[in-house]
């Protein structure tokens, strides 16, 4: 099991991309994100620790509420507890609905809207450089 979670833990290293800086603020239009936890990472896994930062965030989109075409500073785990998403990434448009979980490997510009009458919730769990500061959301060059 340790040598399962060191491959992950390399593997989400692999894909985080860290902006030399933001170009552009990413559009934001009904949307509120709330800071749940953040931790340094420390343990088993050496090779990471103290470099990286669990974040862990809550995103709520009103109806109507959208985030534009922006890519992340780390790779993360998404989880929608409520409403509909609408997320669109290279072209594809997918629903996700409550209880569903996607992962975003960071590099890959995309977009997320709520098409729907009710708020959406969205738990977003990342790995971010541990001097990242504010949102991981940015406009930048494309990959």
């Amino acid at each position: 099991m340790r040598t399962v979670a060191r491959v992950l833990a390399l593997v989400m290293l692999a894909t985080c991309a860290t902006p030399a800086s933001e170009s552009a603020e990413v559009e934001k239009v009904g949307l509120t994100t709330r800071l749940l936890m953040e931790q340094v990472v420390a343990g088993h896994l050496s090779e990471i620790n103290g470099r990286y930062k669990l974040r862990l965030s809550e995103t709520v989109y009103k109806p109507g509420g959208s985030i534009g075409e922006h890519h992340h500073a780390g790779p993360g785990l998404r989880f929608v507890q409520a409403g509909e998403l609408t997320y669109v990434l290279e072209g594809r448009t997918v629903i996700y609905k409550p209880g569903d979980c996607f992962f975003e490997t960071g590099t890959i510009h995309h977009t997320a809207r709520n098409n729907g009458k009710t708020p959406v919730r969205l738990l977003n769990f990342e790995l971010l450089p541990v001097d990242w500061k504010g949102s991981s959301a940015f406009v930048g060059h494309k990959h």
